[in-house]
């Protein structure tokens, strides 16, 4: 029944996915205002999803172009659906434009298809879909738009300062079955606070290094520009020999006296970031074999000391595990370096309940503080825990496995998703099983099985919690 439905809006979801892809909806502080705290295209891509709103007939409330909602149904409990429109960078090597999508016959390739676009127009398609219907809506429904989720959540922050919390709700941005776990998240830079100088005249000077643009994503491009006063030749012949090694790919240049290297990576999303390739940490790795100046010597050896292949904490002295919720794990996500300010590490950090961050962090800033490091916190967002037998757990888990017959049970994930803001708030889909998980990484696409089945799913569930009562 609810897939005969779906089919009857196959063409229109499409081309109103496509419509919202192709604004770049990346975080821009350059062009940031007060009209659009975040940059232009996220809030472009929020006014997008107003204008789907209007036009079939939902009211629409916008808090300070940060967020929004999206407004249904009639009683005294509110049940939330909140999705985001913003993107991480769209990175190197796609084969095709990020942001113009790409339609084939079982896919649609852009960036955002997966994370979190994709599955937002499937969950506003269900929601459309049963007011098409006419049902008798037992709750009143907010589907809640973010700007901000791939930074800082500002949006989310923002929206919640003044609006209703939803009594339960879902974030359709990971995997089915359903997510009833995630780990504590937080960043965090080391920052080279003490700039050493040089006795002698340094053979190699680290003038410039530049690796990443988000925390939550693995860096798959590293640059940097070093002046090499002697030996030049032997230089660039180590750094052969070391991608060769490593089996890494990149390549140099001399550009005005100074030798520029570049080393490839693979981009994965920062929640699980041994199964990348981070190009700034084997760059860094690469950079401290050479006889540097000193502050740029400090920052590589600091980086390969701790940083560099210790995708779980190892290294600085965080490594914990547990058996329901995983392990730690530390993204080295932002890396820069500059001759005249020295360097700082942007780490992205994940951690399970029972670990204790704010200990585990006070005794590694102690170990680093006299080697001229500091540690400036960002952001912290505790452990999410929902126990998975609670009713409305099991009313979407049951639509689940009425749509596919798959009868595995919810679970806890690393990632962090818009569920955490609600203290009855689950990730529901819209990855499964079978999907290629390409969030944060190039060529990111979505099926249009999938798309049309996670809508499947959320129509009887959404219908299941907010018209079956």
């Amino acid at each position: 029944m609810w897939r005969d439905k779906v089919k009857e809006y196959e063409s229109q979801m499409i081309e109103d996915l496509n419509g919202l892809l192709k604004i770049k909806s990346v975080r821009n502080d350059d062009e940031a205002t007060e009209e659009a705290p975040v940059g232009p295209g996220p809030k472009a891509a929020l006014e997008y999803m107003y204008q789907l709103a209007k036009r079939d007939g939902f009211n629409t409330y916008d808090t300070d172009h940060l967020a929004g909602r999206i407004e249904v149904g009639k009683g005294e409990d509110l049940f939330g659906i909140l999705g985001h429109v913003d993107v991480v960078p769209a990175g190197n090597d796609w084969d095709s434009d990020p942001f113009e999508p790409v339609v084939t016959e079982d896919k649609i390739i852009a960036r955002g298809t997966l994370d979190d676009k994709g599955p937002t127009i499937a969950a506003y398609y269900a929601v459309k879909i049963l007011n098409d219907m006419n049902v008798d809506w037992k709750k009143r429904v907010h589907i809640i738009i973010g700007t901000d989720e791939e930074s800082d959540w500002k949006c989310t922050e923002r929206y919640f300062a003044t609006e209703e919390m939803p009594t339960i709700g879902i974030a359709p941005d990971a995997e089915f079955p359903l997510i009833h776990g995630e780990k504590g998240i937080t960043t965090f830079d080391i920052t080279q606070k003490t700039i050493a100088q040089d006795d002698d005249e340094p053979e190699i000077e680290l003038i410039q290094f530049e690796s990443g643009e988000r925390y939550n994503m693995v860096p798959d491009l590293a640059t940097a520009s070093v002046l090499v006063k002697e030996n030049m030749t032997n230089t660039i012949q180590h750094f052969e020999a070391f991608l060769q090694q490593h089996n890494l790919k990149g390549q140099y240049e001399v550009d005005s006296g100074k030798l520029v290297l570049k080393v490839s990576g693979k981009a994965v999303h920062g929640m699980d970031p041994s199964i990348g390739v981070n190009a700034g940490m084997y760059l860094i790795h690469f950079l401290n074999t050479l006889n540097l100046n000193q502050s740029a010597k400090d920052w590589t050896e600091f980086g390969d000391t701790y940083l560099f292949e210790s995708h779980f904490g190892e290294k600085m002295g965080m490594k914990f595990h547990t058996d329901h919720m995983g392990d730690v794990t530390t993204n080295i996500g932002v890396i820069r370096f500059d001759s005249k300010n020295g360097g700082t590490f942007g780490v992205n950090l994940r951690y399970p309940e029972g670990f204790n961050f704010e200990s585990s962090i006070r005794a590694f800033e102690e170990e680093i503080h006299n080697q001229g490091f500091e540690i400036e916190l960002g952001k912290l967002q505790k452990p999410h825990f929902v126990d998975p037998n609670d009713p409305f757990i099991q009313k979407l888990l049951t639509a689940y496995r009425n749509q596919t017959n798959d009868m595995r049970p919810s679970f806890t994930i690393g990632g962090g998703t818009y569920a955490r803001n609600l203290d009855k708030g689950v990730a529901f889909g819209a990855m499964f099983e079978d999907s290629e998980d390409l969030m944060h990484q190039k060529n990111e696409y979505i099926t249009k099985k999938q798309l049309f089945n996670a809508t499947s799913i959320y129509l009887e569930a959404i219908y299941s919690v907010c018209v079956g009562e």
